[in-house]
């Protein structure tokens, strides 16, 4: 699963790990990322410290066994992750589905998180650069699945993900225990307290926010890959 960050991406992890047939894997680049780019993180050292440093050792791991004998494996991954020089062809070995948010809620939600942000750090432009590159190698789209759509409908939403992934949907996917999970990486401390305090699906999001002017022009460049994608969604 592709996505930019603050994008329902942890949510998602809960509701497949709550199968109770799915590992799940919480940003397996993450640790590369920082270590290659030196960019300045919440908790960098740490998750630095706690992963695999090595992007090609952690593509293998993405396609070697499924911890714990699950059946299936959900793998979280962040497309900003994904920067130049690290090698893209484990994804040929996997299924590759798309995460999307409108990116006012996204800037909204990261700027609480992070002062600043930028085009290259919220994922969009990289997010649309490897549908891309997937779509040349499936000869069609890829699967899309919008974050709106699972909030306004998870039952149904998830249905139709799962029909099209090929994996039967289960009730158990629309709840899980509130708290810190063994999964989460290092930096949920930092991150993830909503939806540490969540048991499923928030509601149906109101009105898109409005940006203070400085986030204005970010979210119109990113707005514009966030349309093309939507095209595309389940």
């Amino acid at each position: 699963m592709w996505s930019g960050p603050r994008n329902l991406s942890t949510a998602m992890m809960y509701s497949f790990a709550a199968r109770g047939d799915c590992a799940v894997w919480d940003e397996p680049f993450y640790a590369a990322y920082l270590k290659a780019t030196g960019i300045d993180h919440p908790m960098a050292a740490e998750v630095i410290a706690a992963g695999e440093t090595d992007a090609n050792r952690v593509g293998a791991a993405c396609l070697g066994t499924i911890p714990d004998g699950k059946p299936l494996f959900y793998q979280k991954h962040m497309t900003l992750h994904m920067i130049p020089g690290f090698d893209r062809g484990f994804m040929r070995g996997l299924t590759n589905v798309f995460l999307i948010r409108h990116p006012a809620r996204v800037i909204a939600s990261y700027s609480r998180k992070r002062e600043a942000p930028t085009l290259a750090d919220v994922g969009f432009v990289q997010q649309a650069e490897l549908f891309d590159e997937v779509a040349g190698w499936l000869g069609r789209a890829p699967l899309v699945v919008d974050s709106a759509d699972v909030r306004a409908a998870p039952r149904e939403t998830l249905s139709r993900l799962c029909a099209a992934l090929g994996i039967p949907f289960t009730e158990s996917m629309l709840r899980w225990p509130a708290g810190p999970k063994p999964y989460d990486g290092v930096w949920a401390s930092h991150w993830y307290n909503a939806v540490h305090a969540s048991t499923g699906f928030d509601e149906p999001e109101g009105a898109l926010p409005e940006l203070p002017p400085e986030y204005r022009a970010l979210e119109a460049e990113a707005l514009q890959h966030y349309e093309r994608l939507a095209a595309f969604r389940l």
